[in-house]
């Protein structure tokens, strides 16, 4: 009886330190693509900020594996605000060593790449109370191209983060 006591009291103390870890965590939510992100394709986050006062991080979570073939990353993202008003921008991230090898966290071929979005540079508060949608499309092209690649092979889920400042 005591050993049991003993297991569960380390099981809930285990869980206790693992959720505590990442208590600047507001919102994390990912969404998985196909095999290919198609370049029409949006990936869409609806989020219900906390406050209107408090300061906070945005990022863009992406998890790839060795199918992806540049060393760059090409995104538009667009956060569209409650009240209709709309901030498009566009966004290049770097996802490969020169070597070749991805950047990211994980220890088999997928890698996730944790990439600031908003609030690196200067405090984002979201201002407006109600409904935020974040879209995120590729934009990756070609070296001497003109058109966009079609499809693109190795992002296997995006992710959109918000984390307490």
């Amino acid at each position: 009886m005591l050993k049991k006591i003993s297991v569960i009291v380390s099981v809930v103390c285990v869980l206790v330190v693992v959720l505590a870890c990442d208590s600047h965590r507001v919102y994390d939510e990912y969404k998985s693509l196909p095999n290919q992100w198609h370049k029409d394709s949006i990936v869409n986050f609806e989020v219900q900020p906390p406050d209107t006062l408090n300061a906070y991080n945005l990022y863009i979570n992406l998890r790839a594996n060795n199918a992806y073939k540049y060393n760059n990353l090409y995104l538009i993202a667009e956060l569209n605000y409650p009240n209709g008003k709309a901030i498009t921008d566009t966004l290049e991230y770097k996802m490969a060593a020169p070597t070749g090898e991805l950047l990211g966290k994980g220890f088999s071929d997928v890698k996730e790449s944790k990439l600031w979005y908003k609030g690196y540079d200067s405090d984002f508060i979201f201002n407006e109370t109600g409904i935020y949608n974040i879209n995120i499309q590729h934009a990756m092209r070609k070296n001497g191209e003109v058109n966009g690649v079609e499809n693109l092979e190795g992002i296997t889920e995006i992710g959109f983060r918000i984390e307490k400042k």
